[in-house]
């Protein structure tokens, strides 16, 4: 994509999330978009998946069908929308119907389109409706499914015109193996009719071979199938039979090891013989040098029935009914068999063998053929049209959703709108008094954490499932509101999806970051109180721990009984003088740091006071606002996006104030009435007003004792402070007298 060349059209921009992003307002706007610096994207693909967007859109834009949307498969379908349609305003409009008159028919395809359109909404029997809308093209495959002819040459029982054709459909699908059409269902094709009725005709023409050399081919006339097949499940017993007796006769001494041994009885004797297993191995019967085979007595019994059957389907029409088979008679039955086998070998057109070979002939003689090629031509005349009908949908999707995406891909003014919600929004999330609207959907929590950490801002992780379903989906929740006291893994909460069915989620990880201003700003005395609270626990547990160990030492010493020989330990008064003396002079040393504190503070003018007080709310709290401050405000969008597999091309700032709207806090109704009278309040103690009292008490008379509270006064009234340091300069004048005066005199 070329970004250097400079556009002829003036594109407007606004500003939301800390950077740039273009108006997509006009149907100009959608003509030049190709023009516009790629660099100027708000997002360069996005994933197929995890969208609340139209799946089907999104695999239509796919059209490489690697699972991502990116901006070359954008700009071709804007163009193809552009060049399909003569009036864009339903495509602005985002409307889910489409006017046939917007579509431009003076070029070939938008005539193909528009000749499809038409199409399907007379297989909808709306024929002359003025538009066509997302619930027709829905229906597109089930409109496929049942039409008999839907252009793509293929033909199913339902496109025969009488009951034989069906028929000869459902016979070639079942011989040759069938297609799927356009709507799914099976059927033939050209292939298949051509294959079929070539393979009936080799089935036949190696049928009539059999005929006409019936002599040969088929020995046994209509047995020899049967024949040939108990021959074959003989042909190892005979032939081991002979070679025995051959042997038998080459040696008279291998006699007795060529029969079962007398050890071989007696391992079979104890138990009840079966055929199958004890007696199968043995050879047919008794080996002697030269001797026949007899076919009815002194054979196995394992064996007897199948003698039997192949005496009466081969021995007999060969030899007649004889008693015994010699061995030059089995070697000419194997050789009668030789060319049926032959034959067999041969077999051509087995696809159709389950068919009568009457039914095949008369298929083939017939214009059966003829007739389903005529279904299929039929067929395929309408291809161009029903080619067309995924162009229909696909344009009818664009007309709907392409805008939307276009404002959650190249710009996220979806996002930032506060009358919609973004693509990648799944819903909403209610969990501890708040409502956050910036949930995504996440494959893997562990995965997308890795990333998404550097987006600065508080996720929570749950996972979601619906009762009385395996239904399950994890989502990446952001709190960017409140604070965090509460927030903690294992938490429940209720998660509403775009369509409004409710999820329970429950948080299984949590990425830790500031919340607001507010939580930093009380996060160091909360701090300080849970490190008291922790500070007390252990004391108090090892306290516990220390008394029930001396009241179990105590107790083993009462079981065992005094050490009379060891004296009881004196009550050391120096060390516990000593203790005390040391609590003392630790409280005196607390004592006088406040004393030191508090003088200081009194010393200073009233004015100063509260800046000293905010001073040190300031140290203690201001370190931890400004991380925080500046935390919030490098939260962005991007890494969790990109987390979930997209490519954000930009930084999407969720600042302070924007953050606000993404997580509203729990807030009573306009206008409400609220009783603040709690019956089960906990009853307030008067000892805390009294400590409060005291305290002050103490700090005033330490201040008198100091002469801090007269500083202060004189320097709040300092004409009375005047008056007064005149008394005291007169007083000693008069009331000086000489040493031998007692009185003052007279004036």
């Amino acid at each position: 994509m070329d970004t250097g060349s400079p556009s002829s059209h003036r594109w407007r921009f606004f500003r939301l999330g800390g950077f740039d992003q273009v108006r997509l307002d006009t149907a100009e706007d959608l003509l030049h978009l190709r023009e516009l610096d790629q660099k100027l994207w708000a997002a360069l693909s996005c994933p197929v998946d995890g969208l609340e967007f139209d799946p089907r859109t999104l695999a239509m834009l796919d059209t490489n069908d690697d699972g991502r949307v990116r901006v070359p498969e954008i700009l071709d379908a804007v163009d193809w929308v552009c060049t399909m349609l003569r009036d864009l305003r339903p495509v602005m409009a985002g409307s889910s119907s489409l006017p046939l008159a917007a579509i431009d028919d003076s070029i070939p395809e938008g005539r193909r389109l528009l000749a499809s359109a038409r199409q399907i909404q007379n297989f909808l029997g709306q024929e002359g409706a003025e538009a066509i809308t997302i619930e027709h093209v829905a229906g597109t495959e089930a409109l496929l499914h049942e039409s008999p002819f839907n252009g793509d040459g293929v033909i199913t029982p339902i496109s025969a015109r009488d009951q034989a054709t069906q028929i000869l459909i459902e016979e070639i699908m079942t011989c040759v193996g069938s297609v799927q059409d356009r709507g799914g269902a099976p059927g033939i094709s050209a292939e298949q009719v051509e294959a079929f009725y070539q393979a009936a005709a080799l089935y036949v023409e190696w049928l009539r071979q059999a005929q006409e050399n019936a002599q040969t081919i088929l020995p046994f006339g209509e047995n020899t199938t049967a024949a040939r097949e108990i021959v074959n499940s003989l042909r190892v017993k005979l032939g081991d039979y002979f070679i025995r007796c051959d042997l038998a006769a080459f040696d008279p001494k291998a006699e007795d090891a060529l029969n079962p041994a007398l050890l071989a009885y007696e391992a079979i004797s104890p138990h009840e013989l079966r055929l199958d297993t004890d007696l199968e191995h043995f050879p047919l019967a008794r080996i002697e040098a030269g001797r026949p085979l007899p076919l009815e007595t002194g054979v196995n019994p394992a064996w007897a029935q199948a003698l039997a059957t192949f005496k009466t389907l081969v021995v007999i029409p060969l030899f007649g009914d004889v008693d015994t088979l010699e061995q030059s008679q089995w070697e000419r039955i194997k050789s009668t068999l030789e060319a049926h086998e032959a034959w067999l070998a041969a077999k051509a057109g087995a696809e159709v063998e389950s068919l009568d070979s009457r039914r095949l002939q008369d298929l083939l003689d017939g214009d059966s053929r003829k007739e389903l090629e005529k279904i299929i031509a039929e067929d395929l005349s309408l291809a161009e049209q029903v080619e067309s009908f995924e162009g229909v949908t696909r344009l009818v999707h664009f007309t709907r959703d392409l805008v939307v995406l276009l404002n959650n891909f190249v710009a996220f003014r979806d996002f930032y709108a506060r009358d919609r919600k973004a693509i990648f929004q799944a819903g909403t999330l209610y969990l501890d008094g708040r409502a956050c609207e910036l949930c995504v959907r996440v494959a893997n929590p562990d995965t997308h954490a890795t990333l998404a950490v550097l987006s600065q801002t508080y996720l929570t992780y749950c996972r979601c499932t619906r009762r009385g379903s395996t239904e399950q989906m994890h989502i990446a929740a952001a709190f960017t509101g409140g604070d965090s006291d509460n927030l903690m893994v294992g938490r429940n909460g209720i998660f509403y999806d775009r369509t409004g069915e409710d999820w329970d989620a429950t948080i299984i990880k949590i990425i830790e970051h500031p919340i607001s201003v507010r939580q930093a700003f009380l996060s160091p005395y909360k701090r300080f109180g849970r490190m008291i609270g922790e500070q007390i626990a252990k004391f108090a547990a090892a306290k516990d721990s220390a008394v029930d160990a001396a009241a179990g030492s105590k107790l083993s010493g009462i079981g065992t009984g005094a050490d009379p020989a060891k004296p009881p330990t004196p009550f050391d008064v120096g060390k516990f003088a000593g203790i005390f003396a040391a609590i003392g002079l630790a409280l005196g040393a607390i004592g006088t740091a406040m004393a030191s504190v508090m003088s200081g503070f009194l010393n200073m003018a009233i004015w100063q006071m509260p800046l000293v007080i905010g001073g040190i709310i300031l140290m203690i709290s201001g370190p931890s606002m400004i991380i925080a401050y500046l935390k919030l405000r490098q939260r962005n969008l991007a890494p969790i996006l990109d987390a979930g597999g997209w490519a954000v091309n930009t930084k999407a700032r969720i600042n302070i104030p924007f953050g606000a709207t993404l997580t509203t806090l729990a807030e009573l109704p306009v206008g409400a009435k609220r009783s603040t009278v709690d019956p089960f309040a906990e009853k307030k103690t008067p000892w805390k007003k009294w400590a409060v009292v005291l305290a002050l008490f103490m700090a005033l008379g330490m201040a008198w004792d100091k002469g801090y509270i007269q500083r202060i006064f004189v320097n709040a009234f300092p004409l009375f402070s005047s008056q007064q340091s005149n008394a005291t300069l007169e007083a000693p004048a008069q009331t000086q007298l000489p040493a031998n005066q007692t009185t003052a005199p007279d004036k």
